[in-house]
């Protein structure tokens, strides 16, 4: 199975335990190892697959928490770095009714990941790169790290998958920014992963179906629109498809789209499809469905990374 390499954020989810409490009313707290390019390659080596992280944390006890823990579920840690001048990512979330949540961000060491670490790694090892970092957008040496290693990927005709990440409050007064540094990846992506409410905001839609077009017209054709409890709009060079999820009965969404992606990405890696080269409709539409499995799955429990450990039995349960 070729391996996936995932660059952006590791970082802290710092949990509110009183539930349904917004973050200002909250007393008691829990630490979780997080981070969405985290998530995404912990969620691919639980169900059997091969993953890398490209991630800076800080030299101090939540970096070393991370790396331990990331190390714990079988992802390769040799590309996370330690910074001994800038404090460990931390996320503030607060579980709020029907799996929603409360955030805060406090930025540290993620952002300091610089060119020469990706100089560093050997893409011949990997066939899969992912782009899914919340905090790639901002200002800093990551910004920069992203899009040189996007541009590699591509030259190095790798298969490149992207997801943004859209948090509003790491951009609350400049979401045309953010608009428009997506764009400049979006047409370039092998597969793209949205939320209907990105797909609406990146398009100027209103509609699922209305953004799927958008996306269409301007270069973007293998991508994923999810949809919550409805399932996953879905578009493919032959055509649309909406494909169910599962009823379940939500905790927490934390981690869910992370896992998604994790789990198209296994398979994708697991098929070793290059860049350029889709699977057919019919494959995909499999993919998908196990994708959406995957997360609704990842829904009922609590924490990104700790919600992973079913993930395994899923995929023996998928070839029995």
């Amino acid at each position: 199975m070729s391996a996936v390499l995932c660059i952006g954020e590791a970082l802290i989810d710092m949990f509110c335990t009183d539930f349904n409490r917004p973050l200002q009313q909250g007393e008691n707290f829990v630490k979780k190892a997080g981070g969405a390019p985290a998530n995404v390659a912990a969620a691919i080596v639980a169900m059997g697959g091969k993953a890398s992280l490209a991630a800076k944390v800080g030299v101090d006890p939540f970096g070393k928490f991370l790396r331990e823990t990331i190390a714990s579920y079988g992802v390769d840690i040799q590309h996370i770095l330690s910074s001994p001048d800038h404090f460990t990512t931390l996320a503030f979330v607060s579980l709020l009714d029907q799996g929603e949540r409360d955030f805060y961000f406090s930025r540290g060491a993620d952002g300091q990941y610089d060119v020469s670490a990706v100089e560093r790694i050997d893409l011949a090892k990997y066939a899969v790169v992912h782009f899914g970092s919340a905090t790639a957008f901002l200002p800093g040496p990551l910004q920069t790290t992203y899009a040189h290693l996007f541009h590699k990927a591509i030259t190095n005709n790798l298969f490149v998958s992207f997801d943004p990440n859209y948090r509003q409050l790491l951009f609350p007064n400049n979401t045309e920014y953010f608009i428009e540094s997506c764009w400049k990846y979006f047409p370039h992506a092998d597969f793209i992963k949205v939320s209907e409410e990105e797909a609406c905001m990146l398009t100027r839609q209103t509609t699922s179906l209305a953004a799927a077009t958008e996306f269409r017209k301007n270069g973007a054709q293998l991508f994923a629109i999810t949809l919550g409890k409805e399932g996953t709009l879905f578009s493919h060079p032959d055509g649309f498809l909406q494909v169910p999820s599962i009823p379940i009965q939500p905790i927490d969404t934390t981690g869910a789209g992370d896992a998604f992606v994790g789990a198209v990405l296994y398979q994708i890696a697991k098929e070793n499809f290059k860049r350029g080269q889709s699977p057919s409709i019919q494959e995909f539409e499999k993919i998908i469905a196990t994708a959406n499995k995957v997360a609704a799955k990842t829904c009922e429990h609590l924490g990104a990374m700790e919600s992973f450990k079913h993930l395994n039995l899923m995929e023996r349960e998928s070839k029995s």
